[in-house]
């Protein structure tokens, strides 16, 4: 079977091209991508290419399919895994596979490292350590679209299960954010941190008793605060609160003065921006916990930390890299019980706007970009949906559709897209 895909052969080196598919083997899977949601991760890998530890050294001979928040529907299944899953079935997958005999050994990625698996094309093979490492996840929701997402839920949900705390006394680590505690999300009304506020509002098990979002963009703040509004947060018993760090002359004293004094439990740095961290650093309580969330793109990142109040006040640190499978099956649960990550989108696109869109990424405002790859549609603030619309009936729907959402991408302009792409043009 022929596929369409982007691939990547080295830095800054992405290409749409058409190939055939191998055959596939009993131990393998042939599936269709219906949509995958462009990650930074991926822009990262395009600008720094056999350098990034999930891109092989032999890309430029070997290419590999790039994109890994996708979700699709199997087509073929083989001989060994025909008792496990059939055609039809929607999945999702866990990219992170911590498999030691992949192409970059434990570092090995869809998305990233294989010649025939990843989000940004049409058709796929999925090799037989995806399976065996229990990475492909069934999905029985509606749509497509929550299922790409799910992945970076995951590394959210993932971050939040790595805070740690401890008992004076102890040496026992106990993991999680603080219940009933003040957390603290900086600079965190991007894509990710729109993705944590979800799931620091829908989570079942504890919330922290405070929660302080800032950032420096107001019209972002503004956006944030109408999809995961304070009302809603009150209902979770959550003191849900918006500040505009920019705005303020000592942002630090600002923030310690919400927390009442005493600093916070968990505070989570959403930029690789040393003066962010050294601000999450300022406003931690006794025993806080900072998480590094934003992987910078130079290795050499540094940013003081007072070490003072780490033996003194038992401050830390955590850091983590994606999620894992059981954080995407409790991404998948969520959204089964009603969670919606649409928040996260504002573009949507078809599978030629992939190149520009990933080596560019940094530069277009809003949120995730969202593709579908057998769409052919270049990529489109779902802002401007109105405006196109006064010349495309197919736009003008869409427009209307998520309007009926509150601005919202969701399943039902999903289907009409997938129904109606052909007019498009």
């Amino acid at each position: 079977m022929k596929t369409k895909a982007v691939r990547l052969y080295g830095v800054n080196d992405l290409r749409l091209e058409e190939f055939e598919l191998p055959q596939i083997k009993e131990d393998e899977i042939l599936a269709k991508v219906v949509s995958d949601s462009i990650c930074m991760s991926t822009y990262k890998a395009a600008h720094q290419g056999t350098a990034h530890k999930r891109v092989p050294n032999d890309v430029a001979e070997n290419p590999t399919i790039v994109g890994h928040e996708f979700s699709g529907e199997i087509i073929e299944v083989g001989a060994k895994w025909k008792d496990a899953f059939k055609p039809g079935d929607k999945f999702s997958i866990q990219p992170a596979l911590n498999y030691e005999k992949g192409p970059v050994g434990i570092y090995s990625a869809p998305g990233y490292s294989y010649k025939y698996i990843g989000g940004d094309a049409t058709y796929i093979v999925i090799p037989a350590e995806v399976m065996e490492q229990g990475c492909l996840l069934p999905f029985k929701g509606e749509g497509f679209y929550p299922a790409s997402l799910s992945e970076p839920l995951s590394c959210v949900i993932g971050a939040m299960h790595a805070h740690y705390h401890t008992t004076n006394g102890s040496y026992v680590h106990q993991m999680e954010i603080k219940d009933g505690g003040k957390m603290a999300l900086l600079a965190g009304v991007g894509p990710m941190g729109l993705a944590m506020i979800n799931y620091v509002l829908h989570r079942e098990d504890r919330h922290p008793s405070l929660f302080v979002v800032t950032d420096i963009d107001q019209a972002r703040l503004d956006r944030a605060a109408t999809l995961y509004t304070k009302e809603f947060a009150a209902s979770k018993g959550i003191d849900l609160r918006y500040v505009n760090t920019g705005a303020v002359e000592d942002p630090v004293a600002c923030l310690r003065e919400i927390s009442g004094g005493t600093g916070f439990d968990d505070v989570v740095v959403m930029a690789p921006v040393p003066a962010v961290v050294v601000q999450g650093d300022e406003i931690l309580g006794h025993d806080g916990c900072l998480d590094f969330f934003s992987g910078p793109g130079k290795t050499d990142f540094k940013a003081p930390f007072n070490f003072y109040n780490v033996h003194y006040n038992s401050t830390h640190i955590v850091g983590t890299s994606g999620g894992n499978t059981d954080d995407m099956k409790e991404a998948l649960h969520l959204m089964g019980k009603g969670m919606d990550p649409a928040g996260l989108v504002t573009h949507i696109g078809g599978l030629g706007a992939v190149v520009e869109t990933t080596l560019n990424l940094p530069n277009i405002p809003g949120g995730k970009k969202l593709i579908y790859t057998h769409v052919d549609m270049p990529l489109t603030a779902i802002a401007d949906f109105a405006e196109k619309g006064k010349t495309n009936p197919v736009y003008a729907e869409l427009d209307r559709l998520c309007k009926a959402h509150f601005g919202l991408w969701n399943v039902e302009a999903e289907k009409y897209l997938l129904a109606n792409a052909d007019k498009l043009a």
